[in-house]
């Protein structure tokens, strides 16, 4: 139990990196717009995800919505960029890969916690979960980077005349699922390492032989 402290604090940060990864998927402020017509955006800010875009209006642009206005987008819209592709598939892989990485870990805890000394059912699902984390931070890293690269260069969308909005905003500026990612990314890839640290105690090794 003494040779596992690292590996349950990897548990822990994978947990928590895992739970973080799924957030940031389903939040829709990936890329705050500032656009300059307001007649339909009345607040001016609208808000870009990688699964649908919504701003506020006060006015009845679409039946069942009077002020908060969302658009769902499909996998046959073609206007929508790599960049948001990418990170559908590829924080779905990711929160995959992170549930496998959980339970790997949590198999091996279980192990060391109930005194089974078997070094096959230990360190290898140590090691298997350490590498499912930070494929699964490498999968969280790659559509954050690209989507803060797309907000910083104010590369614009071509939305059709259906969603209300312009192509190009005024401004943008990353939205909160980005620092969110950024966050899970580091805990994962913590995660990982710590587990692929452990080493089976040489007591162990004794004690077996």
């Amino acid at each position: 139990v003494s040779s596992s402290h690292l590996q349950l604090a990897a548990f822990a940060l994978g947990t928590v990196g895992w739970i973080l990864c799924t957030v940031s998927m389903g939040i829709v402020e990936w890329r705050v717009w500032h656009v300059d017509n307001t007649t339909i955006i009345s607040s001016g800010i609208a808000w870009v995800g990688i699964w649908k875009v919504c701003f506020i209006s006060y006015l009845h642009v679409s039946p069942g919505y009077r002020e908060q206005f969302c658009h769902k987008f499909s996998g046959y819209d073609s206007f929508i960029p790599h960049e948001i592709y990418a990170a559908q598939g590829l924080l779905l892989i990711s929160m995959f890969m992170g549930l496998l990485g959980l339970a790997a870990t949590i198999f091996a805890l279980r192990n060391v916690y109930m005194g089974i000394t078997h070094k096959t059912l230990i360190a290898p699902f140590f090691l298997v979960g350490g590498f499912f984390y930070i494929f699964a931070g490498v999968c969280v890293l790659i559509p954050v980077s690209w989507n803060f690269y797309s907000v910083t260069h104010n590369q614009s969308i071509a939305f059709p005349p259906s969603y209300y909005m312009p192509s190009s905003p005024a401004a943008q500026e990353a939205g909160a699922a980005i620092p969110v990612g950024i966050v899970a990314v580091i805990l994962l890839l913590l995660s990982g390492m710590f587990s692929l640290s452990y080493r089976f105690p040489k007591t162990a090794n004794t004690i077996m032989k």
